[in-house]
């Protein structure tokens, strides 16, 4: 009787709140199915010990029950379904609390003892509650300056440059450390593999790069590597010089641009027309509006309602692969006479039998037009607001681009011209390490392991801040200032290289650095040239806050600008506009 009372007060809570959840008329069959179930489970473990058993079942009972509960209403009420979401509410707010007490009851002290042994050697940190752990503080943070990272900056804070929290339901290790930074991306022995957490991996796709196994990312990268060779670069400078050009002489001189609206167009239209050959109209429009549904999704409750976040961002998804498994089909049966792009060179392949399939190609194309078309639009963003900010710096970047604009021998820019850019260069580096768009590289242990001396168990994924390293005063000096010529320190001083190489994480390190690195670069560069030589901008919105769902580092004022032709430079307007 002993080793069941734990059980019987057990099916006393959870038949409480039955009680006050649902009607009489059905509590008795849910009473009867959680002690089926909970007898059924126990009896599966009954061969092991009595904390193991107890914890398995309440385990089990926690899980399952709401599931046995909510089934069983719907067979009973199939058509109140604003009664049966109010009933799915009031589980979530009843079982949650009494899923904390269980777990406390069934543990006995010497257990207790065991555990707080064990973690001993663990990184510091808070689990928060029971199920949910600190999901809502980090969910909450969004609304902060500085979005979802607020949450990782002020537990570095409290905690040091090594902390564990838990999230979505998972153990998540954040590092802030050079040293760690380099063990973990240039992990060589697969001790670590590249993880999203679960509402990322279903938007974005299980078979993409972003979300693939270590065996397979090599696979699929030794496939899309040639597809950015040197000639396939060359050609996308023209390609996106000429989207350039094209759109900003349609921008409205003398009067104000949001650089992220405009930025975001000619990213995707550039990154569309390479991958997959669309070039324009409401096809592309339709695209770009339902890549942004995407990534608005990305940190979304997992929630498959259809008024939720992250239901809105699976079926923009389900119209984008809709579109491409279209285009597979038409590419497949026009074999001969296709226009070359990426997508021709996927369907082609590389002459071997291990040819990539539709889902392959349909993910990691996905993929790359959200690498293309959001982490490059918002990097220009923050650049442009950059050199807003630092007049001696958007001086020295104008008269070299006015000297290449003198000197070019073409209409259009070259891989040459952009070789040629030394100093753009280096302010294109410093915009992205000042921005961090992506602000932390995360990877799961495949093994139990050492981090700056605390114990990480094999599941738990562990983060790169990146951010952190990229603002780390013992790295980078005054990192709070914009300093483009601080990388003329590591450049002429050869036994600095491998410190920078380790402490600028941008496109990230080792074998799962950015395929598209160089794409991104080249569209940041024709981008600072074309504007730098055609207007003078004043910003007139400074709130430097990052947009509420992004994954991804964005301005949240879209940065408004106030344009003027370089030859009619007047004064803007002194007062801000209402946004």
């Amino acid at each position: 009787m002993k080793t069941c009372r734990p059980h019987t007060q057990t099916i006393h809570l959870l038949s409480a709140n039955v009680s006050v959840v649902f009607p009489s008329k059905i509590q008795s069959k849910i009473i009867n199915k959680q002690m089926r179930l909970v007898h059924t489970h126990i009896n599966r473990t009954v061969t092991g010990d009595y904390t193991t058993m107890l914890k398995s079942s309440a385990s089990t009972m926690i899980n399952e029950a709401p599931c046995v509960m909510i089934s069983m209403l719907f067979q009973e009420y199939p058509l109140y379904s604003l009664y049966t979401f109010i009933i799915i509410a009031s589980l979530l707010l009843l079982i949650c609390p009494s899923a904390k007490i269980l777990w406390f009851n069934v543990m006995d002290p010497p257990s207790k003892i065991v555990v707080r042994e064990y973690n001993r050697n663990i990184p510091p940190g808070s689990g928060g509650l029971p199920w949910i752990g600190e999901t809502l503080q980090f969910m909450s943070a969004m609304n902060t300056h500085m979005g979802i990272y607020e949450f990782v900056q002020a537990r570095r804070q409290r905690y040091g440059n090594c902390f564990k929290t838990d999230i979505f339901g998972e153990t998540h290790v954040f590092v802030s450390t050079t040293q760690s930074a380099r063990m973990i991306l240039n992990d060589d022995i697969g001790r670590f593999s590249k993880k999203y957490i679960k509402s990322i991996a279903e938007l974005v796709g299980h078979e993409s790069l972003l979300c693939a196994s270590r065996k397979q990312h090599k696979l699929l990268r030794s496939r899309l590597l040639h597809l950015f060779s040197t000639k396939s670069l060359a050609n996308f400078v023209r390609l996106f010089d000429e989207l350039m050009i094209e759109s900003i002489t349609t921008w409205d001189h003398g009067g104000v641009v949001f650089i992220l609206d405009q930025a975001l167009k000619i990213t995707c239209k550039a990154t569309c027309k390479i991958l997959i050959g669309i070039e324009g109209g409401l096809e592309l429009e339709m695209l770009q509006k339902d890549v942004a549904s995407v990534c608005d999704a990305m940190l979304a409750f997992p929630l498959r309602l259809p008024w939720t976040r992250f239901y809105k961002g699976l079926k923009a998804r389900k119209r984008i692969t809709s579109l491409l498994e279209k285009l597979i089909c038409e590419r497949r049966k026009r074999s001969g006479d296709c226009q070359e792009d990426f997508l021709q060179s996927l369907l082609r392949g590389n002459g071997d039998s291990c040819s990539l399939t539709n889902a392959e190609i349909q993910d990691n194309i996905l993929a790359m037009i959200i690498a293309g078309q959001d982490t490059t639009a918002s990097a220009i963003t923050w650049m442009v607001k950059f050199l807003d900010e630092n007049e001696e710096v958007l001086n020295t970047l104008m008269e070299e681009q006015f000297r290449i604009a003198k000197n070019a021998r073409n209409s259009y820019l070259t891989m040459e011209d952009l070789n040629e850019m030394p100093y753009a260069s280096k302010v294109v580096k410093e915009s992205l390490r000042m921005a961090s768009v992506v602000q932390w590289l995360p990877r799961l242990a495949l093994a139990d392991c050492e981090i700056e001396g605390f114990k990480i168990q094999r599941g738990w994924n562990v983060n790169v801040d990146a951010r952190s390293i990229h603002f780390d005063p013992d790295i980078y000096s005054n990192p709070n200032v914009f300093n483009p010529f601080r990388f003329d320190c590591f450049t002429n001083n050869k036994q600095e290289e491998p410190k920078l190489s380790s402490s600028f994480l941008a496109f990230g390190m080792g074998g799962r650095t950015c395929l598209g690195m160089s794409m991104a670069k080249i569209m940041m560069l024709v981008f600072l040239h074309r504007l730098t030589t055609t207007y003078k901008w004043k910003v007139i919105d400074s709130d430097s806050s990052v947009k509420k769902w992004a994954l991804f580092s964005k301005l949240r004022s879209g940065c408004p600008v106030y344009l003027t032709c370089i030859k009619q430079v007047t004064s803007p307007p002194t007062s801000k506009r209402n946004l």
